[in-house]
């Protein structure tokens, strides 16, 4: 037990130690970023377009970060800014929706399914649900807070000041999200190590059915699962040359999982926000299984429609 806390603490602060190297700067840049002239003038000319979706114009610095690095990036810009309650909660929705855009989808890309329809999926899912939450959800108008971070206004008396504010914002962020990391880590090393994420596959057989997906795909879904699209992209390519997943089934996978992967790390980050985590973990959940089922029963029509077209030309060349 002792060695599986050992690996597990160590691949944690492999982890930690990635995800630290962009959350520290981010943060420390954007919480200066506050007090020049930049940060506001962007601000100004992004504001209209996120009010449609409910957020105001400091949204965008998380949502673009978060989309084009990772969501720990968007997370670290989050925590930089006084947001409502109802804020964090559409953009944390959008954001375990659509992360990482680049190095997921490539990821996607790798296993044989279209770049363009995964990103054009987890792109509309995130516009979607932020729209639903902004026009359905009528509280949340309070003060989101941020754990140990303060989000308190301060008056500053210069640069160095504004520094310090912005470096105990980065390392209170690191601390925070570090702690979730390493945690999760062990838990997973204990999982591989004891043979649990096998016996979790075949428990899950029936679901993956459920969802339109042979048997094979189980394994694929497992990992996406548990560890995320880029964490777990080695063991998703390997399941799909070693279990044979066709291409049909590795899109409605990968469909499902573009909008609920890493179901439990990508929910619990967002603890330290001050959100409801539930009805995070809830739409994420509900939006996968509905999506994947209508586009399972959609291909099926399809391929039905496909095959019958072709036994009626076969019959009629056969005449």
């Amino acid at each position: 037990m002792t060695g599986i806390v050992q690996r597990g603490l160590k691949q944690g602060m492999h982890v930690t130690w990635t995800l630290g190297k962009v959350i520290f700067p981010i943060t420390l840049i954007v919480t200066i970023l506050q007090h020049t002239p930049i940060l506001p003038w962007v601000v100004d000319k992004i504001s209209p377009l996120m009010g449609l979706i409910g957020l105001s114009g400091e949204a965008a610095v998380p949502l673009v970060l978060g989309n084009a690095l990772n969501l720990y990036a968007g997370i670290a810009a989050i925590v930089s800014f006084d947001f409502t309650v109802k804020e964090v909660l559409i953009m944390a929705v959008m954001l375990s929706f659509s992360h990482n855009l680049f190095i997921e989808s490539t990821v996607a890309s790798k296993v044989g399914v279209n770049w363009w329809i995964i990103s054009g999926i987890r792109l509309s899912l995130a516009l979607v649900a932020a729209t639903v939450i902004n026009l359905i959800w009528r509280g949340g108008a309070e003060q989101a807070r941020y754990g140990l971070l303060s989000s308190e206004d301060t008056a500053f008396g210069g640069p160095i000041e504004i520094v310090l504010q912005g470096l105990q914002t980065a390392l209170f962020a690191v601390v925070q999200l570090a702690a979730i990391v390493m945690v999760l880590m062990v838990i997973m090393q204990f999982l591989r190590e004891k043979g649990w994420l096998q016996l979790f596959s075949d428990k899950l057989a029936p679901f993956t059915k459920l969802l339109g997906m042979e048997k094979n795909t189980t394994m694929t879904l497992v990992a996406g699962l548990t560890i995320g699209l880029a964490y777990g992209a080695g063991l998703m390519i390997q399941a799909v040359e070693e279990d044979g997943v066709s291409k049909r089934d590795m899109y409605l996978a990968l469909v499902f999982l573009v909008s609920c992967h890493a179901v439990v790390e990508d929910t619990v980050i967002f603890i330290p926000l001050g959100i409801p985590v539930w009805p995070l973990l809830l739409i994420r959940l509900s939006t996968a299984i509905v999506l994947t089922m209508t586009v399972a029963f959609i291909w099926k029509r399809l391929e039905y429609r496909k095959r019958k077209g072709t036994a009626h030309e076969h019959s009629y060349h056969t005449l």
